[in-house]
């Protein structure tokens, strides 16, 4: 396998637009244009792993991933290159208590790596304009109490709202789970004031993407669960993908979120919400979700430069926040966008060198901080075995969910 080099200070997380111009004239679901399954199904192929290069790699993987797992790894394991599985391995339970393993069928939760998703999906409307994000918040969400936050604020974390996990909990209490109107209700009743200008500074905040969800609701006039399942995960052939109710049916392979002791984590006020996270998948799954951007399958070239332009310039250096995406860009132009995840027990990472097609991903359910370092020692293991030796700077490795 050939890699080019990769400079790396840091690794591891209009006259016809809208058929809708206010909230009584959105847009019903059944005009959303449908994409051919058959056509947009992403299958996943596998890299010759015979050859010696290949593996060394594996040995390598799996030597560290032994190690890994001694202290404490729970989860699953995907390294893709040029549209092919490199390495993939599950290792430990999906649930421990009636000794089901991981398996390719596990789905386990993505915590905040939702975030992409939920950002496609805005986009995808605003690409076949349904919605334009350059508008305010309230011209979709009526009883939105901030007149001028707009949809793109929401997306790159600039509209200065607090977080709703850090003050909700004194309103609703922490053990039953609520849902989105409830926190979009909240917001209006209360509007709680806000952290800073609007579009002063970037501020990641999940309170952006559960609002984003709501307006993805208001639009389409589709459950947010439903909207995903019919144009995102079932066009690209993602069988084991879903989003969470802890009111509805649970999968038997469905992963459990562990504390590092094994104890389940409990489900709270905040579980019942999507848009920021809830979306549970499997490392093949989102393989598939990660190739289908290499073919347009959902966004065009224009709207994935949209998504990957960072937006955020306060701080000095190449970490920087587009649309749903956190990503290094370098001097060169050289760029790399992922998103990592934390929610109760499962830790997850998401990497994608868009320019070599070079993907690394990571699924934990049982609580391990050690994950968010694990990216930077996979590409290491591949770049110390590829024929072209990839240059390595190394000036820290985030810790971001």
């Amino acid at each position: 396998m050939k890699l080019s080099i990769i400079k790396l200070y840091t690794l591891l997380g209009t006259v016809f637009l809208f058929a809708c111009q206010s909230a009584s004239d959105k847009t019903a679901h059944a005009k959303l244009p449908r994409m051919d399954n058959e056509f947009s199904k992403v299958n996943l192929d596998f890299s010759d792993t015979t050859t010696l290069e290949a593996q060394k790699i594996i040995h390598s993987l799996d030597s560290f991933y032994a190690i890994q797992t001694r202290l404490g790894f729970n989860g699953s394991v995907l390294v893709g290159y040029e549209g092919k599985v490199l390495y993939k391995r599950h290792l430990g339970y999906a649930n421990k208590s009636k000794n089901i393993l991981l398996s390719p069928q596990s789905s386990s939760q993505l915590a905040s790596t939702s975030k992409p998703f939920t950002a496609t999906a805005i986009l995808w409307l605003h690409q076949n304009k349904y919605l334009d994000i350059n508008k305010p918040v309230k011209e979709y969400l009526p009883t939105f109490p901030y007149e001028t936050i707009t949809v793109k604020m929401l997306l790159n974390h600039r509209s200065g709202l607090p977080d709703y996990l850090k003050f909700a909990g004194k309103y609703w209490g922490h053990s039953t789970p609520r849902t989105n109107d409830d926190l979009l209700d909240l917001f209006a009743r209360v509007k709680p004031a806000l952290n800073s200008r609007v579009d002063a500074r970037f501020e990641y905040c999940n309170s952006n993407y559960a609002i984003l969800a709501s307006i993805l609701e208001s639009v389409t006039k589709m459950p947010y669960p439903k909207f995903m399942k019919e144009f995102i995960f079932e066009p690209l052939g993602m069988k084991n993908t879903f989003v969470y109710d802890p009111n509805g049916y649970k999968p038997e392979k469905m992963a459990i979120s562990y504390k590092a002791n094994w104890t389940p984590e409990p489900d709270m006020f905040a579980d019942g919400i999507y848009g920021d996270k809830n979306i549970y998948s499997t490392v093949e799954d989102l393989y598939r979700w990660d190739q289908s951007f290499y073919h347009n399958t959902l966004l065009n070239n224009a709207t994935q430069d949209l998504a990957y332009t960072g937006c955020s310039f306060e701080k000095p250096g190449v970490k920087n926040y587009g649309l749903g995406w956190r990503m290094m860009t370098y001097p060169d132009g050289y760029k790399m966008v992922f998103h990592n995840g934390w929610w109760h027990g499962n830790n997850t990472i998401f990497y994608r060198f868009i320019k070599d097609n070079f993907t690394i991903i990571v699924l934990g359910n049982r609580f391990n901080n050690r994950i968010y370092q694990q990216g930077k020692a996979i590409y290491a293991i591949v770049q110390s075995q590829s024929a072209n030796k990839m240059q390595w700077e190394e000036s820290g490795s985030p810790r971001m969910d």
